[in-house]
């Protein structure tokens, strides 16, 4: 398998589990709250509609997706309201419609091009091998809201390599977030994939260590869950203070997930 052939058709099949979440959702399951304040099911896949609908373009029409952005505000959050404002308005079986098009056309639109090949983006440019990274990211983000608000255990295999890859080159978004300092360190990551298999990253002497599964250092690195309940371990307290702050996502980091030890605690008291 080529690695065009692996990231893209990784991309490809983890939309289609998502889309399983919702395929046979009735209208009070799209209307589910989700552990994201403020966002139902509905939202969830309408911000994965909105982001797809941006990669795709900015895969097939560079220029376009240049001309659009530029036209973007300074506030975050409005922009992600603005992108996902005609998809929420649609009813959930012309919604579910929209979403398949959307990651069909970027799907499309990025397997078209070497993974190599550098496409522009809402920051700077970047390969496309590393956009459909990115895709996966916000797949198992959203997936995982989705599936937490439908009571759904999901399963994982080795494809999370790709996010767990794109998180790594991302590492130092969360200090960007908070507008603080990157450390001028090296830190190695030893990630267990589903498999078994050992991830490293990062050089074999550095002092600063993170270490642990695939599934909780995505769960960790998308902030779906807080770091008490994971199983990932810091050695330094660099590291330790990076799984405090970590994310692989630009932008606002968000409330984050409490622990949820205290969310027991709320509910006793």
């Amino acid at each position: 398998m080529t690695q065009a052939s692996s990231i893209y058709d990784a991309l490809i099949t983890d939309g289609e589990e998502v889309d399983r979440l919702v395929a046979d959702l009735d209208e009070a399951g799209w209307a589910l709250d989700t552990p994201a304040p403020g966002w139902t099911v509905a939202d969830q896949i309408a911000h994965l509609a909105a982001t797809f609908r941006l990669a795709g373009l900015a895969a097939s029409d560079p220029a376009r997706f240049q001309a659009l952005i530029g036209g973007l505000s300074a506030d975050f959050g409005a922009n992600v309201k603005a992108a996902m404002a005609d998809l929420v308005a649609e009813p959930p079986a012309v919604l579910l419609q929209r979403w398949r098009a959307e990651r069909a056309g970027a799907e499309k639109a990025l397997a078209a091009l070497e993974p190599g090949h550098i496409v522009p983006w809402l920051v700077r440019p970047l390969p496309a091998g590393v956009l459909a990274a990115a895709g996966m990211m916000e797949l198992f983000a959203h997936g995982q809201d989705v599936a937490d608000a439908l009571g759904v255990r999901r399963e994982h295999t080795d494809r999370l390599r790709h996010l767990v890859t794109f998180a790594v080159r991302t590492w130092d978004f969360g200090y960007q977030a908070r507008s603080l300092p990157t450390p001028a360190v090296e830190f190695r990551f030893e990630i267990t994939g589903p498999s078994g298999a050992l991830w490293t990253f990062g050089p074999e002497s550095a002092e600063q260590r993170v270490s642990g599964p695939a599934v909780d250092f995505c769960q960790l690195v998308t902030r779906r869950r807080h770091p008490d309940d994971l199983a990932i371990v810091a050695t330094g307290p660099e590291a330790a203070h990076w799984l405090t702050i970590a994310q692989a996502y630009r932008g606002p980091a968000g409330e984050g997930r409490r622990p949820a030890g205290a969310a027991v605690a709320a509910t006793a008291g």
